[in-house]
């Protein structure tokens, strides 16, 4: 059978990892030595291989000799072909059945959805526990027939692949514990839903950058969809309302959750935001890659009381009354002006004489100085200034800077402000 026009797999790799290109290292899967080939062969007598091969971009279109690609790939462990020109998955087949240790396996962005998965093809993938076919538009047939196939897939991403629906694999995948399906289009819950009933062991979901809009589901219907579910991504999703939110908690074993950039929370600050996320999601421990801990969560919970304290009866949600429960009704937080006094009352003392007087503290004291000239009748240059603070224990402070401002004295209502006559 004549092969594709291309490059191979094992045309790369040699290229790669040729030791020109690879210096050779020591140790356990670094190098691998092959005996001596027929002459003519593309193969060197050592190649330094190590048991992750990242080969992506290169142009790959075929295999290539499968004895070789045996030869070679013994040891490897995770392969990334990503962003190749592979669209015959017997090409991708034939080179997987030549690796059997391969667990992780990346072929995103290639064009394999030109041709059909068939099951003999998916069999030589049986020992992958994860793997990635972001950009691949792979099908819904696709995927169903690689779940059949792999009995120990753990991980599976499947981004960016124009998905509009779901469609339900006629067996359920017990072995996945993480799905990754950002940047696609599901907008409506009954496509999610079905991700459930197709990985029941679900332990992550990641759904961001999904226009999902709402959560059409019973409380009691989302615990048995996903009763294993540990993480949820909802990033950029479309929900809108708080109702989406506290449905959350219907998930038994969920424990943490990312909710970044999505319309409901657009209104509110960025400390409403997380504060009324933790005290909607009482069995959350980690927000939007944050730990929550067990200060923050009280802090949260008395905020979330106090922020719906003053709201109409009917537009307060459950939780505030669970709460209440649990700390009890709350005063409301005193509110403190911490702008500086702009005037204080004080006392003017000259020579027998008290005159209490409102001065502005954003003055000078040479601005006081002109201030006083009519009232003690000294010049300015012929006055000294002496400040007491009625709390201070070293007596007057001499206001002997012209150009320092009041307020920088800490000048408070009460306190006293003595004119002197200076000494000729």
């Amino acid at each position: 059978m004549d092969q594709p026009s291309g490059r191979s797999f094992m045309q790369v790799l040699c290229e790669k990892y040729s030791p020109e290109n690879f210096p050779y290292r020591r140790g356990p899967g670094m190098g691998v030595h092959v005996p001596a080939t027929p002459q003519g062969s593309p193969m060197k007598d050592r190649l330094n291989l190590p048991s992750v091969l990242v080969l992506n971009s290169c142009g790959i279109t075929c295999a290539g000799d499968e004895n070789e690609i045996a030869a070679f790939c013994a040891h490897v462990s995770e392969l990334d072909l990503s962003d190749n020109k592979l669209e015959d998955w017997h090409e991708v087949s034939k080179i997987v059945s030549n690796v059997p240790h391969l667990e992780f396996l990346n072929l995103s962005s290639n064009p394999l959805s030109l041709s059909v998965l068939e099951r003999s093809c998916a069999g030589s993938f049986a020992g992958v526990r994860k793997l990635v076919l972001n950009n691949s538009k792979a099908s819904w047939e696709t995927v169903h027939t690689i779940l059949q196939e792999l009995p120990d897939l753990e991980e599976l991403f499947l981004c960016l692949n124009d998905y509009e629906t779901v469609s339900c694999s006629p067996v359920c995948c017990q072995s996945l514990k993480l799905l990754h399906i950002t940047d696609n289009n599901l907008q409506d819950w009954t496509e999610i839903r079905k991700l459930g009933i197709m990985f029941p062991s679900l332990d992550t979901l990641i759904l961001a950058n999904n226009n999902l809009t709402t959560i059409e589901e019973s409380e009691d219907s989302l615990a048995r969809l996903f009763p294993n579910l540990r993480s949820i991504n909802l990033h950029k999703s479309g929900l809108h309302c708080w109702e989406d939110i506290d449905k959350l908690n219907s998930f038994p074993k969920l424990e943490e959750v990312k909710l970044l950039g999505i319309p409901l929370l657009q209104s509110y600050t960025t400390e409403e935001r997380r504060k009324l996320l933790i005290a909607r999601l009482p069995s959350i421990i980690k927000l939007n890659g944050s730990i929550v801990g067990d200060g923050e969560r009280e802090d949260s919970e008395r905020f979330f009381i106090r922020y719906y304290m003053e709201f109409p009866e009917e537009e307060v949600p459950f939780r505030y009354h669970e709460l209440i429960t649990k700390y009890g009704k709350l005063e409301p937080l005193a509110v403190v002006d911490l702008r500086p006094q702009s005037s204080a009352k004080v006392e003017v003392h000259f020579q027998d004489k008290v005159e209490e007087m409102s001065i502005r503290l954003d003055q000078t004291v040479a601005e006081l100085k002109k201030h006083l000239k009519t009232v003690v009748q000294l010049s300015t240059s012929n006055m000294l200034l002496f400040y007491l603070d009625q709390e201070a224990p070293f007596g007057p402070e001499e206001m002997k800077y012209s150009s320092r401002a009041l307020h920088s004295y800490g000048i408070r209502d009460g306190d006293k402000i003595y004119v002197e006559p200076r000494m000729k």
